[in-house]
């Protein structure tokens, strides 16, 4: 694995959502057609960036349909690789090293897991939508001798160039299970049949056969009619979309064949549970002959025992690492009976360390948000509906589609509170910290797909939230960027860069009181040592702790740390950390 992913801060960015860099080249109408819902609407504009959420819009009220979802799924708001570029420098300025890009291929709808293609980005992303379109339809998909470069493309390369000449990294996701159905392989098939070379790409179930009545049907993901599923075999996925996964994989590592150095820093592989592991291993002796500092990660969602056959050092480096999610829900947010205790938390977080091989621990994305789950400030709001562990019940109640009593007020401020003590332990336990975009500045919303909003910017204008999901009033929610709550963020993401023993340190550790509530452990590297103190208490407590003959210092707040004989004592307040250096 990457040496350089153990000192990562990943940022992860929905592009569509993120900024308009380069409002020209926003989509049409015409350009959502393949994606869900299918009917076209009546009606149709991009939507304004900064309106009430769940406020229809006039165009979506002409359209005349019930369903929120449809027109929540239908929405563009202009995000765009422009816009990402032009924010380079307000992620770099935070702290974070590393950004995970939601897909930015070809593909009709908001989120891009529908890919149409895999070897181009969207034209909507990049500055010649038309242009781009006409240069595609020459290619041959199946001979990668024929693959163009379009503007879009190549403006994927120059967010690359720029992220790294600001020590920023960039991994791309990849969506290795299924395709959409605009996709080129998918349409051929559809058009020709058996005679399409793409015959053996999809699992068909029957063709079109007038003589017997057969129509034309093939497995979706989980039953998705606009996600067609691709074949496997013993090998984990048949030949043809194998070989065009292994070629489009190479075009963005090495771009061009110009070297590594211009190409993606590493992947994040979609629904990576739904491939068969000899694809898997497969693939990483690919993608590590053509990079072998590339980082592979995995979404694997799955209790913590499952993954580790995917942690063997011939798949994945490391995952999206939603059990550590679980364990800091149920030990700082969970009400009874889901609450842990100090001891049950430290003996969690110990279990899932020990899963993996050496070193696997220090590269896994330790996230809460993310664009599959209800925002951390959402979460907060609405502790106690389930255990996020409950992966399929807790998605359901966590979106205001299943469940109409989710809160979707904005949080208050010992909620942002709770959400800032997650924040001290995320960016200074064992693992890479995670951020979804807008945590930073208090963005909230439910479950997909409220965890879609457009980020919230200084200089755009927002309304305030008051319009309930079945479209009745409710107080008034200010939009705007929590300037407080980003600076915490920035001064543990700085923090963790600071000091080695928080990226690479070992893990001790010092205090699992339950009958106080408090926790606490060291991480120590060369002769460097930190200790974290975290009070998940109602009440401010004092830790006592070994001085060990040297001189501690707290860094967050400047708290004061007394000394006794051989011990130190530090007070903490309620709901909060402190972080003590050894000078």
């Amino acid at each position: 694995m990457p040496l350089w992913a153990k000192s990562a801060t990943w940022y992860q960015i929905f592009p569509e959502r993120f900024r308009d860099g380069d409002p020209s080249n926003n989509p049409t109408a015409k350009d959502l057609l393949g994606a869900d819902p299918a009917e076209p609407p009546k009606e149709w504009r991009i939507h304004p960036w900064g309106s009430d959420w769940y406020k229809l819009q006039p165009y979506e009220v002409a359209n005349g349909e019930a369903e929120l979802w449809k027109h929540l799924l239908r929405r563009r708001y202009g995000g765009d690789l422009q816009g990402i570029i032009d924010k380079l420098d307000y992620i770099k300025g935070l702290g974070f090293n590393a950004i995970y890009l939601n897909p930015i291929f070809d593909a009709p709808s908001l989120h891009k897991y529908d890919g149409a293609s895999y070897h181009h980005v969207d034209p909507n992303f990049g500055p010649d939508p038309k242009g781009d379109r006409a240069m595609m339809a020459k290619e041959n998909p199946l001979d990668p001798s024929t693959w163009v470069w379009t503007k879009a493309d190549e403006l994927a390369l120059e967010l690359i160039k720029q992220a790294k000449q600001r020590g920023i990294r960039v991994i791309f996701d990849g969506v290795f299970n299924h395709m959409g159905v605009n996709s080129f392989a998918f349409q051929h098939l559809k058009q020709h049949q058996q005679n399409s070379p793409y015959k053996d790409w999809f699992t068909v179930k029957s063709f079109d056969n007038k003589q017997t009545g057969s129509t034309f049907s093939y497995e979706g993901w989980f039953g998705v009619s606009s996600l067609p599923e691709f074949k496997e075999d013993n090998k984990g996925l048949a030949a043809g979309p194998r070989d065009y996964i292994f070629a489009a994989t190479e075009r963005w590592m090495n771009p061009k064949g110009k070297g590594t150095e211009y190409g993606v820093d590493g992947w994040r592989l979609d629904v990576a549970f739904c491939v068969a592991h000899g694809f898997w291993k497969d693939w990483r002796r690919h993608v590590k002959t053509i990079n072998p500092q590339a980082y592979i990660t995995a979404e694997l969602v799955m209790p913590s025992e499952q993954v580790k056959p995917y942690f063997q050092g011939d798949e994945f480096d490391g995952e999206m690492n939603y059990n550590f999610a679980f364990n800091a829900a149920e030990f700082m947010f969970n009400p009874a009976p889901h609450k842990i205790s100090p001891t049950q938390f430290d003996a969690k977080l110990a279990q899932d360390r020990a899963l993996y091989p050496k070193g696997v621990a220090y590269v896994t994305q330790n996230l809460f948000g993310s664009h599959d789950s209800n925002r951390i400030g959402s979460h907060i709001v609405n502790r106690g509906i389930g255990n996020f562990r409950d992966w399929g019940k807790y998605f359901q109640l966590s979106q205001v589609g299943s469940n109409p009593a989710y809160q979707v007020r904005k949080p208050n401020a010992e909620e942002i509170r709770l959400q800032k003590l997650f924040v001290i332990f995320q960016m200074t336990y064992v693992g890479a910290p995670m951020v979804y975009y807008g945590d930073e500045v208090g963005m909230w919303g439910a479950n997909d797909p409220d965890d879609r909003k457009p980020m919230v910017w200084d200089d755009i204008n927002y309304e305030d939230e008051v319009t309930q999901p079945d479209g009745s009033k409710r107080p008034a929610d200010a939009v705007t960027v929590n300037k407080d709550l980003q600076q915490h963020y920035s001064k543990l993401l700085k923090l963790r860069n600071s000091l080695p023993a928080l990226q690479l340190g070992s893990f001790t550790t010092l205090v699992a009181d339950d009958g106080r509530d408090l926790y606490a452990f060291e991480r120590s590297y060369q002769q460097q040592q930190v200790r974290v103190l975290l009070n998940n208490s109602n009440s401010s407590a004092e830790f006592e702790l070994s001085h060990d003959g040297l001189n501690w210092q707290e860094q967050l707040d400047k708290l004061s740390v007394s000394r006794k004989g051989d011990k130190i004592y530090l007070t903490v307040p309620a709901k909060w950390g402190a972080v003590l250096v050894a000078q």
